[in-house]
């Protein structure tokens, strides 16, 4: 059964801002990144889902439940960690963790169980007791995701969960999401404007821009082998490049690498002769993979026809 269905999914602020623009996705369980730059309409369809605000026209469900007939039912199984800071100071991490679970409708003393284990999960066990005002801003965020996994969700929306963090308290976060969709079995929803993040943590790709779906899919199509070989050279790159393209071949210059469009097993032979011949040492030559990045870069039809008339 898919997590999550939406069917013409509009939200409107006002007359002119147009956050999202006919939305028809069907995503099925897995750990899912939600990618786009921002303002792109990322939040906007995380807090849609959960109920935070209303959908201008179109459906939406979540696990099978209408978001907007089911809401109440449907939150004990979600679980949501903001982007901003939302952190009371003044308390200390157990003592949160175990209030939002109780929230979340587990008895008192299931709370503090679950809560202790979460903490140990997140890396925040030997520091529990501490104020949360004296957290850095990566254990706040750790909190964060505490708060939204103690009661044990079926799925979990992250907004930006790297948000305020140095490289490697990022790497932390990105290994402890990649372990809680793995080892819990949750399905996870992560929204970022980093491709890195996403590439290295989600198995499925959605791709919002400017309040419109561009792509959905398997993080494997947008990241498959392209028609092009990457070869890198210990030599001159020009006159490889001007021996390749004699040779027939569509050659052309990038720093130390000549990128060569693959036509035919015969490339590699005509790459290697061509070395040969021009005395060049020939270091590597792989296919290229697509990245995300490509993916902005890319314009759909209706973008193609629109810049056209433009």
């Amino acid at each position: 059964m898919p997590i999550i269905e939406t069917r013409g999914l509009v939200k409107r602020y006002g007359r002119t801002v147009t956050a999202l623009n006919g939305l028809d996705l069907t995503l099925e369980p897995g750990i899912i990144g939600l990618v786009g730059a921002n303002g792109a309409g990322k939040s906007t369809f995380i807090k849609i889902l959960l109920g935070l605000l209303d959908a201008t026209e179109g459906t939406a469900s979540v696990l099978g439940y209408d978001i907007a007939k089911d809401g109440p039912v449907l939150r004990q199984f979600v679980g949501y960690m903001p982007e901003h800071d939302c952190l009371p100071g003044d308390v200390s991490a157990t003592e949160f963790v175990a209030h939002m679970a109780q929230i979340n409708g587990l008895p008192r003393s299931a709370a503090r169980e679950r809560t202790a284990e979460t903490l140990r999960h997140v890396g925040l066990f030997e520091e529990r007791y501490r104020e949360i005002r004296g957290y850095s801003t990566g254990m706040k965020q750790r909190v964060k995701l505490a708060q939204a996994l103690v009661h044990d969700p079926r799925i979990l929306f992250l907004d930006e969960p790297t948000n305020g963090l140095d490289p490697a308290g990022r790497d932390e976060m990105l290994d402890l999401v990649r372990r809680t969709g793995t080892e819990f079995g949750i399905s996870i929803v992560m929204a970022s404007h980093l491709l890195g993040e996403i590439e290295r943590v989600c198995e499925h790709l959605v791709v919002i821009d400017g309040g419109n779906l561009k792509r959905s899919g398997p993080i494997g199509e947008f990241t498959a082998s392209t028609g092009t070989l990457a070869v890198e050279i210990d030599g001159d790159a020009g006159a490889l490049e001007r021996s390749l393209e004699a040779a027939g071949l569509t050659a052309a210059r990038e720093g130390r690498l000549v990128l060569v469009a693959l036509d035919g097993d015969q490339a590699y032979d005509l790459i290697r002769d061509a070395c040969d011949d021009l005395g060049i040492g020939l270091v590597r030559i792989e296919r290229r993979r697509q990245n995300l990045e490509d993916i902005f870069r890319e314009q759909t039809p209706a973008e193609e026809a629109a810049h056209a008339a433009g």
